[in-house]
């Protein structure tokens, strides 16, 4: 580590160990498990389609935040080696696994007094945090020392902007997102709701479209009105693999911008949002 630090993310960020390795960063594994048998399982456990398969077969899979003893279990080596550390973490808005991180950096201080430990809440959640986790390497690519990267991210965090639509309601309706009769009425009528991420990292509903295609062509309209000319484009996907190579086709040919990663959607966003989910990040003037 030429920069004297190590760069971390959790599961949420959606991009898989290997492309991880390729970046030089440190990934904290979340666990999830699947109600009806009660096993705890960590996120790539199993593959993405029979994961899916399983939820699309009536399985109901859950999720927990980290915790503070699988946060340090993952920092304490590097510490040990004389490395500090900038983790980015999930959104405090979605889960306490940012505070978990924030509790072992206060922790550690009295232990490694002469290391350094930043804890970045992303406020972003699947490949939007992949993104800030991108934007993070590439800050460090550039020479910026820990706290230069840090607080570059700190004030950068706030245009990661997130839109997603998904396919099945019921994942929304049992989350709390949307209500019981907005998910019947929406199977009933083919409505499509079409969400973001807001300012404090919680999924927001902003609108909701008839049919597939016009949610897909929604979300490629919200880039084309706040998109950032040097942004890098992300795409993450449910399972819905056609979905994802329409979206960035319709962006490449209609706004003639240039995706970077299509990654699929893990565990621990996939128990909450459900087989189908399609999602779109990218930088913009704002959220």
């Amino acid at each position: 580590m030429a920069a004297g630090y190590v760069m971390f993310t959790d599961s949420a960020c959606d991009i898989l160990p290997e492309k991880l390795a390729e970046w030089d960063v440190e990934l904290i594994r979340m666990p999830y498990l699947f109600t009806d048998d009660g096993k705890d399982k960590l996120d790539h456990d199993q593959p993405m389609k029979e994961f899916y398969d399983e939820m699309r077969g009536g399985r109901v899979a859950k999720t927990s935040g980290l915790n503070e003893e699988a946060v340090r279990s993952a920092f304490v080596p590097v510490l040990e080696a004389g490395k500090d550390i900038l983790y980015i973490a999930f959104s405090s808005g979605l889960s306490v696994t940012c505070e978990s991180g924030k509790k072992v950096a206060e922790a550690m201080k009295g232990s490694y007094p002469e290391r350094k430990i930043r804890v970045v809440d992303s406020l972003a959640a699947s490949a939007g945090e992949g993104l800030f986790v991108y934007l993070g390497v590439k800050n460090r690519e550039s020479g910026m020392t820990l706290d230069e990267n840090a607080d570059a991210l700190e004030a950068d965090k706030l245009h990661i902007c997130h839109w997603f639509t998904v396919e099945d309601l019921k994942y929304l309706k049992r989350g709390g997102r949307v209500s019981a009769a907005t998910a019947l009425l929406g199977t009933a009528l083919n409505v499509k709701p079409v969400l973001h991420v807001d300012n404090e990292g919680h999924l927001i509903k902003m609108t909701q479209v008839h049919g597939r295609k016009k949610s897909i062509r929604t979300m490629a309209e919200r880039l084309g009105e706040s998109i950032l000319d040097d942004t890098p484009i992300f795409i993450s996907h449910g399972d819905c693999i056609e979905d994802a190579e329409k979206l960035k086709d319709i962006l490449e040919t209609e706004y003639h911008k240039k995706v970077d990663l299509i990654t699929g959607i893990g565990s621990v966003i996939g128990a909450h949002s459900g087989p189908g989910t399609l999602a779109l990040f990218f930088r913009g003037t704002q959220r």
